[in-house]
């Protein structure tokens, strides 16, 4: 953990600088060692104002206070971290369970006798997984939206900044040809181009 500090008009004191570590040692303990850390401690007219930023894998979180001292600005600054990386972790947990189910050999069995040759003798047993005939859906909800579709032909690079413009995940339009197109934006946020037949 890297951590870089600036003092604007306020000279860090090693008694504040030994609250930031012991701090930053326990969001450390929360996310890993792996982000980066900038710490701005800045005094403006009777106010000491304590920022600090961490730059983990999916965004930066920040925590900002001000008070009249600057050891109880870091600490507020601290406390508002800590709050805002316990929410952050987890979030992306819970986003890791709910992604990751995988099959772990329980469920619905049924063991079979398979004759393999003519003999049945060469009898080998099977295991047969049973597996819904139809996956359960949830109810559909549908938005009829005339945001999403431009009513006149359009090249490619004027429906790409339409859709942007307009801040459409999905945006159906006619190329100059008259050929029904589709924008899709991925959730990497890379826009893909579907070509209706």
């Amino acid at each position: 953990m890297n951590v870089e500090y600036t003092g604007r008009h306020y000279e860090i004191t090693p008694n504040v600088r030994k609250e930031l570590e012991t701090g930053l040692n326990k969001i450390r303990k929360i996310l890993g060692d792996k982000f980066e850390t900038k710490v701005v401690l800045a005094v403006e007219k009777r106010r000491h104002k304590a920022e600090i930023t961490i730059t983990p894998r999916n965004g930066p979180i920040v925590g900002l206070a001000q008070a009249a001292d600057m050891l109880s600005a870091v600490n507020e600054a601290l406390d508002h971290l800590h709050r805002q990386a316990l929410k952050y972790k987890t979030k992306w947990l819970s986003k890791k369970r709910k992604a990751v189910k995988k099959f772990n050999g329980e469920g619905d069995q049924e063991s079979i006798e398979a004759v393999v040759g003519l003999a049945e003798s060469t009898a080998v047993s099977l295991t047969v997984h049973k597996f819904p005939a139809v996956a359960k859906t949830t109810e559909v909800h549908l938005v009829h939206s005339k945001d999403s579709v431009a009513l006149r032909p359009m090249t490619l690079e004027e429906a790409i900044k339409e859709a942007h413009f307009r801040d459409r995940d999905v945006f159906v339009f006619r190329d100059p040809k008259g050929r029904v197109m589709v924008l899709h934006r991925t959730r990497e946020g890379k826009m893909e181009l579907i070509e209706a037949p």
